[in-house]
This record gives structure tokens, sequence and C-alpha cells, in this order.
């Protein structure tokens, strides 16, 4: 049986008036954090809602971020890319005058002296950092500088001159996310954007008996290719022709070895895959220990110049006063160089553009996935407000009740 005391009814008094009292300061809480989900177990399914908001929400913050740097690094190439149009543009002027016919050899030597002088800006333009200190047009190799100036003589120029410009970087592979699964490539690479002929590269071994001996793979443009043992020379045409590389494979009717043409003009890479040697047995490219030279076979013909050689070959053109040159061949390269620098300015202002419409479409997505998030989370300070008032009153009719219910004490009878 149980035991009634005396001391049961304060118990309980107490008892209901801490919980009074807890549900009180819970309403505070909520009105002074303004979130209503303090604990999971205050609303579980609401908090599971919120947890996945407040996840895709951290993604959209990201992606944010993410193409806010791709327009302002767009901003920045397309502003280097139209100074290397202009200094072009002045190439092509003075490769016109110089084709006309009606000046004398001094005069086309002070145009060579100066495309000389144009060229060095072009090289300085193609070596420029960005605003984050990574080189813009060395692809991936975002610290190293893209193209190296060889100076030696040429005839008539009577100085030292460039001779030649080399490509030290790679291809473009910086991305970056800008929405679920999407990607945006952030560089030209040095070996698109300057450069002026489609390239050819003809191989001079003869590939008819030629079998790849086990499974291995070759890089394309930075495209893999794999290949399976026994694959033929035609054979791998056909897997190189069937990737994404920008190169057309054959085989050449001449020297029946392996031959790729540039599907644009840009510089094509081609490597091994590391403790293979197959673009090696082909006689398409040989061993270096330099990193940054061209690593073509010594007997492989290789034709499809840069931009810089373009220019280099029309400077030289005026020096020697060749001036039915300057104006087919000569002039002939600068159009193609222009016509390369032009297309990836509108390729680049096409991807600024796309990145600008991500950013407007994130920060919808941001504004919609907050509002969300509040609706599950955040209090809602009329109910709360009123919700305390109610409580606070019940609160101070309990406190008077209970007052009046327990009974007298010893205290009471000592006053």
């Amino acid at each position: 049986m149980r035991r009634i005391s005396s001391d049961m009814p304060t118990t309980d008094m107490q008892y209901r008036l801490r919980r009074q009292e807890q549900g009180l300061a819970d309403v505070q809480s909520k009105l002074g954090t303004g979130k209503r989900i303090r604990a999971l177990s205050d609303d579980p399914m609401a908090a599971a809602r919120a947890v996945r908001y407040e996840s895709y929400l951290a993604r959209l913050n990201r992606y944010e971020k993410n193409t806010q740097y791709a327009m302002n690094h767009y901003d920045t190439i397309d502003g280097y890319l139209t100074k290397y149009n202009d200094v072009l543009q002045r190439v092509r002027e003075l490769a016109v005058a110089g084709a006309n016919g009606t000046d004398g050899p001094e005069e086309n030597k002070y145009r060579a002296v100066e495309i000389n002088e144009l060229l060095k800006e072009l090289v300085a333009i193609a070596n420029k950092t960005g605003q984050d200190g990574k080189q813009l047009f060395a692809g991936d190799k975002a610290f190293t500088e893209p193209f190296r100036l060889v100076e030696g003589s040429v005839e008539g120029g009577g100085e030292s001159v460039i001779v030649r410009v080399e490509y030290r970087g790679s291809g473009a592979n910086r991305r970056t996310e800008i929405s679920d699964g999407a990607y945006t490539t952030l560089d030209f690479s040095g070996g698109e954007a300057f450069w002026g002929e489609r390239m050819n590269i003809v191989s001079r071994t003869d590939a008819t008996n030629y079998r790849v001996n086990e499974a291995t793979s070759i890089f394309v443009d930075g495209v893999e290719i794999p290949l399976a043992a026994g694959d033929t020379a035609a054979a791998i045409v056909s897997k190189i022709n069937e990737s994404a590389a920008p190169v057309k494979a054959y085989i050449d009717p001449e020297s029946h070895g392996l031959a790729l043409t540039g599907t644009n003009p840009h510089l094509i890479r081609m490597e091994d895959r590391q403790g293979s040697a197959t673009l090696q047995d082909l006689g398409i490219i040989r061993m270096t220990n330099d990193p940054y030279a061209p690593n073509w076979n010594d007997s492989a013909l290789v034709s499809g110049g840069s931009a810089f050689d373009m220019v280099i070959r029309l400077r030289d053109s005026l020096f020697r006063h060749d001036q039915e040159f300057a104006g087919s061949q000569g002039l002939g390269g600068i159009d193609l160089a222009l016509s390369n620098i032009q297309s990836h300015l509108a390729l680049e202002g096409s991807r600024r553009e796309r990145a600008e419409m991500a950013f407007f479409r994130t920060n919808e997505e941001i504004v919609n996935v907050t509002v969300s998030l509040a609706r599950e989370t955040s209090t809602d300070y009329i109910d709360a407000a009123t919700e305390l008032g109610m409580m606070d009153f019940a609160h101070r009719a309990a406190l008077q009740t209970t007052a009046k219910i327990i009974p007298p004490t010893l205290l009471d009878f000592l006053r």
C-alpha cells in the first residue's frame, strides 16, 4: 500500500511548476535564438529536412564562389587576349605595308625591327599571370612560364633577334564545378590560343608489320587511348579517331607510317604511358630528359607552327625584302593566327556567359533553399509570443493556486 504523507502535495506541485518553468524557458529560447529546433527530438522530420537543406546550401555557396572566381578569371583572360589581338592587328598592318611593292629594303627593314619588338610584346602577354599568381596560358602547369624566347641572328637582321619561341606548358585541364556535376574549363593553354596553323605529324617509320606487345595506352592532347595487345597500326588509327582528341589519324601512303593532323590550330601533344614505348616504336616521339623540349622523333615530318612562328616568318621576309612572300605566305600566316585568337575570344565569351548564368541561377537557388530551411527551423514569432503569454499567465495562476493549496507548516505557526 502506498503511504500518503504531507510532503506529497508539495513535491507534486514543485514538479508541475518546474515543468511549466521549463516550457517557459523553451519558448523564451526560441524567441531569443530564432530557432525552433534545438534538438532532434523537437521535430525529427523537420530536423532531417533541415540537415539536407543545410548540406545543399553549403554546396550552393561553394558553387557561387566558384562561378564568381571563374567570371573574374575569364575577364582577366579576355583583357589579355584582346591586347594580343590588337598587337597582331598592328603586325598585319605592317605586313600589308611591306608587301605593297612601293617601298625599298630600308623601309621594310624598319618594319621588321618593329615586328620583332611587337613579337616580344606578344610573348610577354602570353606569359602573363593572373591575380592569384598562376600563369594564365600554361595549362595545368600553373607556375611554369609557358613560352621561352630563343634569340639568334637572321639574314638581313643585323643584330640578335628572336628566332624561336618554345612552348613549355601543357594542356588546359584546370576546371571548376559550377553546379552539381557540371564543370567549366578555366584556362586556355598557350598551345591552343597562340597557334596559327593546323599541325601535321608524319612518321617515316614503316608500321605495316607493327603490333602492340601488351595492353597499354597512349595520350593524345591529354586524352588517354587504351591499346590492347596485338593492335595493329590501323587499329591504333581507328582508336585515335574514335577518341575525343582533336586530331585525325591515318596511315601515310608514302612512308606507311602513322600520321596525325589537328582538326583545329593547336599544338598536338603526344606521350606514351609510363613504362611503354608505343609512340617511340612508331617513330612519332623520342625519349628526352628535357620536359620542355619538343619530343618529336628526329625523322618525323612535323609542320604547322604557332602564331609566333607566323610573325617570325613574316619578319624574316621583310628583312630579306621578299615582298612576294610577305604578301602571300607571311600575310596569310598572320591571318590564320588572327582567326584563331578571335575564335578563342569568342569561346572565352561563351564560357563567361555560361558562368554568369550559373551564378545568377545559384543565387536564386540559395534564396529558395534558405527560405525552405527557415520554414523548417525558424521560430514563428507571432505564435511563440502568443504561446509565451499564455504559458506565463498559466504559470502565474499556478503559483497563486499552489500558495493557497499547500497546507501551513510549523514555520507558519512560529511567526
